[in-house]
């Protein structure tokens, strides 16, 4: 696999992971980031900085090099659904397992647990379903 490929994936998944997040966080479901406890998000004035804009490039760098790793091994033929089989096991070993102990050990209303459980679950099928047919 090209480097090439793995660069143009990850920039591809890293616009469409902050549009996504910007429009389901910052603007359609923002309504969960005033349920109580409020005082756990920190004050923001406008939209994230650069250092959250930069690791999630280099968190999707990682994402899209573990893919090209194991695709083989993913099952379906066609790239579209290794992509939906890879997201689907990140977010279930990766995502999930996270999000249970941010609520066990963090004070945070449920429904903001149930909310990213969801938004993370389509994120990550999103990103496997653009990564799979760029990188094959």
């Amino acid at each position: 696999m090209k480097a090439g490929k793995i660069l143009i994936a990850a920039i591809v998944v890293s616009v469409v992971s902050a549009v996504y997040m910007g429009l389901t966080c910052g603007w359609l479901f923002k309504g969960f980031y005033s349920l109580e406890p409020t005082n756990i998000w920190r004050p923001m004035e406008g939209p994230p900085g650069a250092l959250v804009y930069i690791g999630m490039f280099l968190l999707n760098l990682i994402f899209v090099g573990v893919y090209t790793l194991i695709s083989g091994s993913l099952p379906g033929r066609v790239a579209v659904t290794k992509g939906l089989a890879f997201g689907f096991i990140v977010w279930l070993v990766g995502i999930l397992p996270g999000i249970f102990f941010t609520y066990m050990f963090i004070t945070i209303a449920a429904e903001v647990v149930l909310y990213w459980m969801i938004n993370d679950l389509v994120l990550f099928l999103l990103k496997g379903m653009i990564i799979a047919p760029i990188c094959k």
